[in-house]
């Protein structure tokens, strides 16, 4: 077989501030596989379906030499994150040819996993294929965003029914399964999101108590209508942190997930109300949903609750798909100015 197209997006440049299209990020179409010749080093290969975006990757996009809890990616190598795929080669016996795979692949139409990667590839079975998920939802609701959600409200939330939450960045991909998780528990749900669009898909199809636009509404006086929260969900940081700590009850259970309103603007100015922490004995604990990866225990919990879950409509799902990857870039910088409506992924082919 003669060398195909392996077109990928590529990391160029370590952004300062937001990303740009075609300085930080690249799409390049000159590359090329042979799946005849390529040497999988005992692994295998896969062709990509689709593949994840995450607020989280903006952390990714720094210099080699500067230290986090994931890894930078590589200038001038395909951007990397959770996908699906399909192998189309293996000289693994763990691994057929036709199986779907799970884990981390890259932003390109094909993925070489050597062996010493293919145990951090999970195999989907043929009894979850039979729930009828599209393959973008094992990278969301399915997949990491939905782990982070499940983790983050049940073993660090420690929900009880009666309680108040509030969910900032509440219609994004983990936002929207908390919630959804506290209404199943029986909690007074508060989101905010950064539309009117987005608040309305909130109330009306998630079924809040209550959601706000943060970009026009006064997060304080919003939550100044409801009983003192018991539980905050953040993937947001900023004002909205501020305004949930003057908000929160005695013992609240602080789950900090993520900042995003932070990630473009590092030297924004930080939390100044700090000693609500000690005055409320406050719980804020953060946490990596990356270190339950290799935890058997949570895995198993999570996958024989979830997909089944999502299959039978107990949770909603909505995902914002982007076709193809001469379209990533857009989206994977949209994402940092809440462009997307949901669950933000790249189909890069269909099966």
């Amino acid at each position: 077989m003669a060398p195909i197209r392996n077109s990928a997006v590529v990391f160029a440049e370590v952004p300062s501030g937001y990303p740009e299209v075609g300085k930080h990020i690249k799409y390049v179409k000159d590359r090329t596989i042979d799946l005849d010749t390529v040497d999988t080093q005992g692994g295998i290969v896969t062709k990509n379906l689709v593949i994840s975006i995450d607020p989280y990757m903006r952390g990714r996009m720094r210099a080699a030499d500067k230290k986090s809890y994931s890894p930078p990616f590589e200038l001038n190598q395909p951007l990397t994150n959770f996908f699906v795929g399909k192998v189309v080669k293996t000289d693994n016996s763990k691994f057929k040819i036709g199986q779907y795979v799970y884990g981390f692949g890259g932003y390109e139409e094909y993925t070489v996993h050597p062996k010493a990667q293919t145990d951090a590839l999970r195999i989907i079975s043929s009894e979850e294929l039979k729930l009828g998920l599209p393959l973008t939802t094992w990278v969301g609701a399915a997949g990491m965003p939905g782990q982070t959600a499940y983790h983050g409200f049940y073993h660090i939330g420690e929900p009880k029914k009666g309680e108040t939450i509030f969910i900032t960045g509440a219609s994004g991909a983990v936002g929207q399964i908390v919630g959804q998780l506290a209404k199943r528990e029986g909690l007074t749900v508060i989101g905010s999101a950064g539309s009117d669009d987005k608040v309305k898909w909130l109330q009306t199809e998630l079924n809040f108590d209550h959601a706000f636009n943060y970009k026009t509404a006064d997060p304080k006086a919003e939550l100044a209508k409801f009983d003192p929260l018991n539980i905050y969900f953040d993937n947001v940081g900023g004002d909205q942190l501020e305004a949930a700590l003057d908000a929160a009850a005695n013992y609240a259970r602080f789950i900090e997930c993520g900042m995003i309103s932070q990630y473009n603007q590092p030297d924004s100015h930080g939390i100044r109300n700090l000693m609500a922490v000690v005055g409320k004995r406050l719980k804020l604990q953060g946490f990596i949903i990356l270190d339950k990866a290799k935890d058997p225990s949570f895995q198993q919990e999570f996958y024989s609750k979830v997909p089944k879950w999502i299959a039978n409509g107990e949770l909603k799902v909505k995902e914002d798909v982007t076709k193809g990857l001469e379209q990533a870039s857009e989206a994977l910088v949209g994402i940092f100015q809440g462009k997307n409506f949901g669950k933000a992924v790249i189909q890069i082919a269909d099966d």
